[in-house]
């Protein structure tokens, strides 16, 4: 699937996958996530961290109508607040997508799939 945007001169298709990349490089860019997990986790097997080729694994782009929603499942940094991280990643990405593609995102859904202890 795609999404189809609508301009003065044409028309655009933006693949899924295109999308999830964009707002995966996004994520990991803000403070307090250490990086992208599998949305399958239970398939999958035990929570891994994605690497930037694999961030479509760890979101979910869909469109209804003309509004897009994204899910995304992160892992986060121990000793941070989850809620601050997650309010970060939806405005953050939410900023991304908009600057980069014109794409206007209306929600954006944050999974924590676990949350990892970093050696000092």
């Amino acid at each position: 699937m795609s999404i189809e945007m609508n301009t003065a001169f044409g028309q655009i298709d933006i693949s899924n996958e295109v999308v999830a990349t964009i707002a995966g490089g996004a994520a990991v860019d803000c403070f307090g996530i250490v990086g992208m997990a599998s949305k399958n986790q239970i398939k999958d097997g035990i929570t891994e961290i994605l690497r930037k080729e694999n961030f479509s694994r760890g979101v979910i782009v869909r469109q209804q109508d003309e509004k897009v929603e994204i899910d995304m499942y992160i892992m986060v940094s121990y000793g941070t607040k989850i809620s601050e991280i997650a309010h970060n990643v939806q405005q953050k990405v939410k900023y991304t997508l908009n600057q980069m593609v014109g794409l206007s995102v209306d929600a954006i859904n944050i999974y924590v799939q676990g949350v990892r202890v970093t050696n000092p």
